[in-house]
């Protein structure tokens, strides 16, 4: 079995919410992997370096300052952090880019209504590295930058990263989902905090999007968890880290 877990922005941006999610994924059974965000950290320093962010349905819009900022900030900062935090839990992970090892693959997106700029769509995910790291005993740690094999760095949105990866070790192993991030899960009244769904269906998404219900960065993700059942992933849930090792009520489970 493999447990995929994505880890939001705003879980890495809480310096105590990034312990204590890391101490409960130490506690996963079976192989696991890392996939992490960061956007709220990377707002921060393109702030700081006086550059103003634009996100467009919960995407960041890439130009080549924007990359620049996010290759420092996802592939550096935070992966080394999150690696870092992870070895003083007695675990032995490394930390990749995309780039690393051909590990993720994409291409630039094609400009429909929005240009999205240098981001990155999936072309394929190096799963034959990931099992030779897994049968060494190492955790991978995996930033959302991504390459399109002409030398060119891609931002690529971290939920997608995480459903692709499902989806490729899905042909070998078991593999749950988990998409962490600081709420308690999708939330029926977006005014109260212990109002989530116990399980959300495709359609019920389609009809909560519709009502702007469901919007900014949950969309993306929402769309990225149907899409890894669909194909061959066996679980996906959505919940707050401290349910990563037991899941309740409160945690979301998706459903085909």
């Amino acid at each position: 079995m493999i447990n995929v877990v994505k880890l939001g922005g705003d879980i890495i941006f809480n310096k105590k919410l990034l312990i204590s999610s890391l101490k409960n994924f130490s506690k996963l059974d079976g192989y696991k992997i890392i996939v992490h965000g960061g956007g709220k950290i990377a707002d921060l320093v393109s702030k700081k370096m006086g550059y103003n962010i634009k996100i467009i349905n919960g995407r960041r819009i890439t130009d080549k300052t924007t990359l620049e900022i996010v290759v420092m900030t996802y592939s550096g900062l935070i992966n080394k952090k999150i690696v870092s935090k992870l070895q003083s839990l007695g675990l032995n992970p490394i930390g990749f880019s995309g780039a690393d090892g051909n590990l993720v693959k994409s291409y630039k997106r094609s400009i429909k209504k929005i240009d999205y700029g240098k981001v990155g769509t999936i072309n394929s995910i190096n799963t034959d590295l990931i099992k030779s790291l897994f049968r060494i005993g190492i955790i991978p740690v995996l930033s959302p930058i991504t390459h399109d094999g002409n030398g060119n760095l891609l931002n690529t949105n971290a939920d997608t990263i995480a459903s692709y990866l499902s989806i490729s070790l899905s042909k070998t192993y078991k593999v749950i989902l988990s998409y962490c991030f600081n709420k308690l899960g999708v939330l029926k009244n977006l005014n109260d905090e212990n109002s989530s769904y116990s399980k959300i269906e495709e359609t019920l998404f389609q009809k909560l999007k519709n009502k702007k219900i469901i919007n900014k960065g949950m969309i993306p993700k929402l769309e990225n968890a149907f899409y890894a059942l669909k194909n061959g992933v066996s679980k996906v849930t959505i919940s707050h880290p401290n349910y990563l090792n037991h899941p309740t009520k409160k945690t979301i489970i998706c459903l085909g």
